[in-house]
Order: C-alpha cells, then structure tokens, then sequence
C-alpha cells in the first residue's frame, strides 16, 4: 500500500486509490487513507494531526507525529526557514527498515524529483550484532547523476567561456582604405585596457560586422564598442548592449565611463 502511496508525486489520486483496491484494501478504507496522505504543509498540519481521534487511536502514529513535532521544535531552533521545510503525509517508503522519520530533498523550481533522501534506521545496523542491539542512526544518499545533470544544463546556459567584457567592433569603410579602422579598434582596445576593461578585438583588417556580434552572442560578451568611418570622424562610439541590442551613443572620452556603470548593473 505504501508503495501506492508513495506515487501520489506522479499519478493522481484516482489512480493510486485504484492501485490500493487492486492490492486488497476496501474501497471506504483507501479513502480514509486518501483523507490524510493529501496533507502537506508545516507544524500545523502536525497539530491537525494530533487532535484526530481515529489517527490517535494508533500508539505508532502518535509516534511518529511527536518525532515530527520534536523535528520542527529543532529546526525552528536552529533557524530553518519554514519554507525550507514540508511535512508531506504522502511520503512513505521503506517500512521494513526505516524506523523514524523520513526525508526527501528537492531543488525548487528544478523539475527532476528529488535529489536527496533517506531517514532513521534504528534497527538496521544491530542487525550485525549478536544482541541484536537498537543503535541509532539517521542516514541519507544523494542523487549525484540527477545532481550532475542539473549542473550541466545550468553551465550550459551561463557558463562564459571567456572573461571578456567588451568587445571592440568596427563596421567596413566600403572601398575607403580599410587599415585604419584595424588600427582604431587597437586604440579603443588600448584605451579599455588602462582603464581596467576586459576587452578584446578581432585581429583582421576587414571582418563583417555580423561575424562580430556572432562572435559576443557565441562567448556571451555582454558589450560591444562599434565604429565605422562617422564615428572616426566625429571622435565618437557606439555601445551595444549584445543581449538587447540596444545602442548608446557617445563621445570617444566618455565610452570608458559609460561602459564601466554598465557592467556595474550586471548580475554577478
């Protein structure tokens, strides 16, 4: 019955109560057991438990709510926020070892079941010994693969491969002469550079300038400093947001400025 139970994560009730009547249990008794595995909460639902006559009757359920109780007294003690903590009925494994209470851990927002799990074996390790002896314990296992999977789809979306900040772009001059625009990204490269600015620039005299961007969004470059022969000519930049693709334009002087409260706003 328990391992019925145990799927109310996965199936709904119906099915779990169809599974339970398959395995014996009358129709008005799985729904007795439906009424109290669909609570789900924190101390209070302990205390509801408590004052129910019919679960109180039962000297090991009373049991086991007091151990739930004596758990929430240690973690408000040891300032658990109540939202890291849940008290789920429904959670039932192991009854042929596991003597106290049992735990899972989930990551929230993270749609992989839970990661973490085990409880209180008090009776398991005296297994070994020749009286047999209650030795305490309280055990766990972690889900490493589960975990492993959860971190590598998190590298995947925001792991930069470069520590680059800003990228130095320029847009060809047509048939005008193309080394100085080169030799412009160099001084903007170098100006960045003394002011402290992780930055870097493509080393070819003509590059597109759609290659560029492509090369910020691929290594997750949040900046761009873009010129072409007006910008040149006027002593002024463009800085571009890679994400937005917002612009800002501005004086030559003021571009290292701008840039550094930019990347003061990204998130760390």
């Amino acid at each position: 019955i328990c391992s019925a139970v145990d799927k109310l994560d996965k199936l709904p009730w119906e099915e779990v109560r169809k599974e339970m009547i398959q395995k014996g249990i009358a129709g008005e008794c799985a729904d007795l057991i439906g009424g109290y595995v669909e609570n789900s909460g924190g101390k209070e639902i302990v205390q509801k438990l408590l004052s129910d006559e019919i679960l109180c009757s039962n000297e090991m359920a009373v049991a086991g709510l007091k151990d739930m109780e004596k758990l929430f007294e240690y973690c408000e003690a040891m300032s658990v926020p109540p939202e890291h903590i849940s008290f789920d009925v429904s959670l039932a494994r192991g009854l042929d070892y596991y003597t106290g209470v049992i735990y899972e851990a989930v990551l929230v927002g993270k749609e992989v079941g839970s990661v973490a799990g085990g409880g209180r074996y008090d009776g398991l390790v005296g297994m070994f010994k020749k009286k047999n002896t209650q030795i305490p314990c309280v055990g766990i296992s972690i889900g490493i693969e589960r975990l492993f999977a959860i971190v590598a789809k998190n590298q995947e979306k925001e792991m930069r491969t470069t520590e680059t900040e800003v990228f130095v772009c320029s847009v060809a001059p047509g048939k005008q002469d193309r080394k100085p625009m080169l030799l412009e990204r160099l001084k903007i490269q170098s100006m960045l550079w003394e002011a402290g600015i992780k930055c870097d620039t493509i080393q070819r005299i003509n590059p597109k300038i759609l290659s560029q961007f492509q090369q910020c969004e691929a290594e997750k470059i949040p900046f761009a400093v873009v010129i072409g022969p007006d910008e040149v000519q006027n002593g002024q930049v463009k800085i571009r947001n890679i994400e937005s693709q917002e612009e800002t334009l501005c004086e030559r002087e003021e571009a290292v400025g701008i840039l550094k409260t930019m990347l003061g706003r990204l998130p760390v």
